[in-house]
């Protein structure tokens, strides 16, 4: 068929595109920014956002993140990053979910954008 009607065939893959294109998603309500101090209450694979600075590079892809109420360790895998550059002065918000590991509590970032500062 797509020998014989080149065309017809086009249109037809196309408007399958344009259909599986148009799905939706959930519309509700979105997580709250939280602080640190509230993140490090939260338990193990909790949903998180956060605003604040990333202060300090630990190496390899950890970092210190800190807002008005303390510091929290931070994990943001290389492919996280998505082109996004920050400084310890830029105003961030973290998207990621709680990490408790034996006796310390991080965040393992899924994503990052600088937001301005009002």
């Amino acid at each position: 068929m797509y020998k014989k009607y080149p065309l017809l065939f086009m249109l037809f893959v196309l408007g399958i595109i344009t259909l599986v294109s148009q799905t939706g998603g959930f519309t509700g309500p979105s997580l709250q920014v939280i602080t640190v101090e509230q993140a490090k209450t939260l338990p193990d694979d909790t949903p998180v956002v956060l605003q604040g600075k990333i202060v300090e590079s630990l190496g390899d892809e950890d970092y210190t993140f800190a807002d008005e109420t303390g510091t929290i360790r931070i994990e943001i895998d290389r492919d996280k990053w998505k082109g996004v550059y920050v400084n310890e002065n830029d105003l961030v918000e973290i998207r990621g979910e709680i990490d408790k590991e034996f006796l310390r509590v991080k965040i393992s970032v899924d994503s990052i954008k600088k937001i301005n500062e009002e």
